[in-house]
């Protein structure tokens, strides 16, 4: 007979983490690699390594890890890579760009080291041609579209760069997005009125601002600094605020920078399309996304549209006004399910429960006997031998029973 185990590695986890997430990230990979027996060195951006730091200091003084069971590097990270085995493991969050270095570090290609990536992406969401604007689902896609703009002030690998509408409610949406925009407060945080903060710091706000600057050679500005941006609160001179920022491709199928090109910040563009096929075409110019979002009220349509998306898509969300009442969102999977995605988003996942903790141990198959099998896995085998017994195993205490007892 034959069936597969899983056991440890015996290597250590390298968890290469992203600015935009200085805690979440390291914890997110940290416990699935805990469950996994594996050993973590987290390296959080420089950026905002400080938080990363007084997280795991906070951990290491409350004495619930064994001692080494969670490390951590800032800065540098010096000839790490360079030293690292076939047991060990890397995972990368961060821009597809530093991932396809990393991919091809002569020792992690030499050693056949696994390395997991998830990148940020170009996701999209697609208005179904179904939905008018007197739809309760006409709203759910405005609201969606800017809850992900303004989010974590558009710094989320997640979120919405890419709003595909039917060309005939272009002018609704982009009204009912710019009515939305203007209602978001920004500022100091700490405000109760406040609903979106600034960016992670001055280089971040001057990159963003340098591809917005790129995406307008084919693109037009709906809504942003121009129409009053004014963050309120004390000491916001000095912030890295950056205003919403919604653009409009007229001609997405010509004009290919928006989907090339992302500004990681409160950004998104509209962008018009003719029948449903040409709208997932537009969303396959992704080239590898973690997420898309479809909303529709037609089964029919979802029903043709999510198994061709799937194949560019990690995870697809698709929203009416039944699924609105209890759904996460477009930006936050379910925990059960994977996170990442192929292609530009990197071709590996994170999260995904028990499938998380897989990542991290390695699986072997293993042939033999009923009997030796159930041995080696503690759980019986058909055609294993079995110890006969007067006594029904169900009558027997629990502590005194063992694997292959029969009546």
């Amino acid at each position: 007979a034959g069936t597969h185990i899983l056991v440890p590695r015996g290597g250590v986890a390298v968890h290469i983490n992203a600015f935009n997430f200085p805690v979440w990230g390291l914890l997110e990979k940290f416990a699935p690699s805990f469950l996994a027996g594996m050993p973590c060195i987290g390296k959080p951006a420089t950026a905002t390594s400080y938080l990363t730091e007084a997280l795991v200091r906070l951990i290491v003084q409350s004495g619930i890890l064994p001692a080494g069971a969670l490390q951590l590097v800032i800065g540098g990270t010096g000839d790490l890579l360079d030293r690292l085995e076939g047991a060990d493991v890397v995972t990368f969050t961060g821009s597809a760009d530093t991932a396809a270095k990393l991919r091809v570090h002569p020792n992690m290609v030499r050693q056949s080291i696994p390395f997991n990536a998830e990148a940020d992406s170009l996701n999209c969401a697609i208005l179904a041609p179904d939905v008018t604007p007197d739809d309760e689902e006409f709203d759910l896609f405005v609201k969606e579209v800017a809850r992900e703009m303004t989010t974590k002030a558009g710094q989320k690998c997640t979120a919405i760069r890419r709003a595909i509408v039917p060309r005939r409610h272009l002018d609704a949406v982009a009204e009912r997005l710019r009515a939305r925009l203007a209602k978001t407060v920004v500022g100091d945080p700490s405000r109760e009125e406040v609903r979106m903060g600034a960016l992670a710091s001055r280089d971040q706000q001057a990159d963003v601002a340098a591809r917005v600057a790129t995406l307008l050679q084919g693109a037009e500005l709906v809504y942003g600094e121009r129409d009053g941006f004014s963050p309120i609160g004390e000491g916001v001179a000095d912030g890295a605020f950056f205003a919403p920022t919604l653009l409009l491709s007229r001609k997405p199928l010509e004009h290919d920078a928006a989907h090339d090109v992302e500004a990681f910040g409160p950004v998104s563009t509209l962008m018009p399309y003719e029948g449903i096929d040409e709208a997932l075409a537009l969303a396959a110019r992704g080239r590898g996304s973690l997420v898309g979002t479809l909303v529709t009220r037609d089964p029919a349509i979802a029903a043709k549209a999510i198994p061709v998306a799937a194949a560019w898509h990690g995870r697809l969300l698709v929203l009416d006004r039944e699924a609105a009442a209890e759904s996460t969102g477009h930006g936050s999977p379910l925990p059960q399910l994977k996170h990442g995605g192929p292609g530009r988003a990197g071709g590996g996942e994170e999260l995904g429960g028990l499938r998380a903790v897989k990542h991290y141990l390695q699986r072997a198959a293993v042939q033999g006997s009923p009997t030796m099998l159930a041995a080696i896995t503690g759980e019986h085998v058909r055609g294993a031998a079995v110890r006969e017994s007067e006594v029904h195993p169900f009558r027997r205490y629990f502590e005194d029973l063992r694997i292959g007892d029969s009546l």
